[in-house]
């Protein structure tokens, strides 16, 4: 088929296509049952006829099973990179479809003029399109054309113009004198975030950054005078890893400062809190309560609690805190939302709750929803509810839709509850706490294989890991339930499931090729390096730090790795993850860590883009500036690739753009 032509194909007997086309831009769409369709753009002008081939990519079928599937080469191509534009020249003589099917046609498409048009170009840039980055050779274009929300066409400044119509918006990206070349990139896209999270801290009491206690107090105190009577006091961020003493803070420090407000504070991490006496009280946790397992009550010398509660005891207060009306739970996820998009996000992949969906699908109806979001549900839900909000939304809608399930495995390296192999370093009786037996994971995990449920689990120890990994090694040769009659089994593993461990922080390099075998994918925050190099060492030995947040050692075995931010444990801007991932120092540039598992921008680019895609099933349309993929994109005042490393942190976002829409610029936050 080509779209736009206007006469019929003939084939003749050597299976030869030949097509009678007027000059003009056509694209044109190789297709047969088998086969992914194959496409590309022809600008058609006078002169010679030329020959164009095509390779044709097997499609998979449910009863192949798992394992690489067969190209089928027809001929060689002998034109340039698919997604240019390009100039095949027709006056008397057909343009010519080598491929293997005896039969084509040309087919007219009502409405489809014989050249298309445009509503955005930008030109005079440097556009980075995505293609290359795994080899290193990453494609770089200066003009680039949007039509109904995809990639029309990227080239040349002279072949985009073309494009042009009466109403096109054109955009000249040299002639700003304060940026002397914008930088094109597809829209990053955060792999693991916390929106609804991070817009309650927002509302609440924000603890981001306290330098020391008393600040911390300070911020609390502020809060509980300006609240109601008995109106609880939550939020968090504090890091007492930050203090000078990196002493944690006790139910007696908040209460000096809360007065009748019932108080939980988690840390920057979200596996620890800290409650005040009232809250406490309010739970009923004294020096007896026994916790739940992956979960610790801390006791001072005299048996009673410190306040601190670890992991899966902080449900017991939480439980009790009135939920944020729809009023506050809407305007935190547009705080949250417009802070994503300010710093380059085009997708996010997030784990907020139930009612925070019902808030974005409020959005969306209302078209204010300017960021792709794929939800998460929680894996320790029932079957029938995980199978209820599943369909509750169409899987399809490209803005919208729900995603894997998210299943805790352990707590965090900076509250020791990280679940390890062996004790802490720097506090020999921990090792951790567990969330899971691992009977109970394994059957859990089979169940919602067989119900064809993508899984992710939150893996920070290397116990953790190793627990997750055996989780699904038992789905390896699980079928989908129910199979429809007559087919063979469809396996749920490897691409066809693309399994997740998020964060994967310490991982046995023993555990490492366990991933590739199983297709497990590798969902990393490489910003929590900043924080943590700190006394991450301290912490693990040095030993299992060299090989700790090991981004190469990962892609050196062939696993696929996506990046995300984990805001709000972390700032939301990508660029602080992008810096950590090639250069493994800190923000200072003063100190550095394990150098051996730092990347190319280029394989840091692909993990913030095409690997966050394909973690969502999305890289077929996401991650890239070429025909038919999602015109998301962000203008930057600097190029990532070629500006000095300590400049990574620091770019400024010009314009965010969803599908073709500008839903940021710089321009209406100054």
């Amino acid at each position: 088929m080509v779209t736009g032509a206007q006469t019929q194909a003939k084939t003749d007997a050597s299976g030869t296509t030949g097509l009678d086309l007027s000059p003009g831009l056509y694209q044109l769409v190789v297709s047969a049952r088998r086969f992914l369709t194959w496409t590309t753009q022809l600008d058609i002008e006078s002169g010679p006829s030329q020959s164009l081939a095509a390779v044709l990519e097997v499609a998979p079928e449910p009863s192949w099973g798992p394992g690489p599937m067969p190209i089928v080469e027809i001929e060689a191509p002998a034109v340039p990179a698919l997604s240019q534009l390009i100039p095949l020249v027709i006056p008397d003589h057909p343009f010519v479809l080598r491929s293997a099917f005896r039969a084509g046609r040309a087919k007219p498409i009502a409405g489809i003029a014989d050249r298309p048009i445009a509503d955005l170009i930008l030109f005079g840039g440097a556009i980075l399109t995505g293609e290359g980055l795994t080899e290193g050779t990453p494609r770089i274009v200066s003009a680039m054309a949007i039509a109904d929300g995809k990639i029309l066409a990227a080239g040349t400044d002279a072949e985009i113009k073309r494009l042009a119509g009466p109403n096109t918006r054109i955009i000249n990206l040299d002639s700003s004198e304060d940026y002397p070349q914008v930088f094109v990139m597809p829209g990053l896209n955060d792999a693991h975030l916390h929106l609804g999270g991070a817009g309650q801290t927002m509302l609440n009491v924000d603890l981001t950054g306290s330098a020391s206690l008393d600040e911390m107090l300070k911020r609390i105190e502020v809060k509980a005078k300006g609240s109601p009577a008995g109106h609880w006091l939550t939020g968090g961020g504090w890091d007492h890893t930050l203090w000078a003493n990196k002493t944690l803070p006790s139910r007696q420090d908040l209460d000096r400062v809360t007065g009748n407000h019932p108080t939980l504070l988690e840390r920057i991490d979200g596996h620890i809190a800290i409650a005040n006496s009232a809250a406490l009280a309010a739970a009923s946790i004294t020096g007896k309560t026994v916790a739940p397992q992956g979960g610790a009550i801390d006791l001072d010398g005299s048996g009673d609690p410190t306040g601190i509660l670890r992991d899966t005891e902080m449900e017991a207060v939480e439980k009790l805190i009135p939920p944020p009306t729809h009023e506050e739970r809407r305007r935190g996820l547009e705080l949250a939302i417009e802070d994503a998009v300010s710093h380059g996000l085009t997708s996010v992949q997030d784990n907020s709750d139930w009612q925070d969906f019902l808030v974005y699908e409020e959005l969306e109806k209302e078209n204010k929803l300017g960021l792709r979001i794929t939800e998460w549900l929680p894996f320790d839900a029932p079957i029938a509810e995980l199978r209820d909000h599943r369909t509750h939304h169409d899987l399809d809608d490209p803005m919208l839709h729900t995603g894997m399930l998210k299943g805790f495995m352990d707590g965090s390296l900076g509250s020791r509850t990280a679940a390890m192999k062996a004790p802490y370093s720097d506090e020999p009786g921990n090792s951790g706490l567990a969330r899971y037996d691992q009977a109970k994971l394994n059957a859990m995990a089979v169940e919602r294989a067989k119900a064809g449920f993508q899984i992710g689990f939150h893996a920070i120890g290397d116990k953790a890991a190793a627990m997750a990994l055996d989780a699904f090694s038992q789905t390896y040769n699980v079928c989908f339930e129910p199979q429809p009659a007559g087919t063979k089994c469809r396996y749920v593993v490897a691409e066809n499931k693309r399994d997740r461990i998020e964060h994967a922080q310490v991982v046995d390099p023993a555990d490492i090729p366990r991933f590739a075998k199983l297709g497990i994918i590798a969902s990393m925050q490489p910003n929590h390096l900043l924080t943590d190099m700190n006394w991450a060492e301290d912490r693990l030995g040095p030993q299992r730090a060299a090989y700790s947040y090991a981004w190469k050692a990962f892609l050196d075995a062939g696993v696929v790795v996506a990046f995300g931010t984990d805001y709000p444990v972390e700032p939301v801007t990508p660029f602080r993850g992008l810096y950590a991932a090639v250069t493994r120092a800190n923000e200072a540039g003063t100190k550095t860590y394990f150098l051996e598992n730092k990347l190319t921008r280029e394989q840091a680019l692909f993990a913030y883009t095409q690997g966050s895609a394909y973690a969502e099933f999305a890289e077929k349309h996401k991650g890239k500036l070429v025909p038919g993929y999602d015109a998301d994109f962000i203008l930057l005042d600097r190029n990532l690739l070629t500006c000095p490393s300590p400049e990574i942190l620091k770019p400024k976002v010009l314009e965010t753009v969803v599908s073709g829409k500008t839903v940021y610029t710089s321009k209406t936050s100054e």
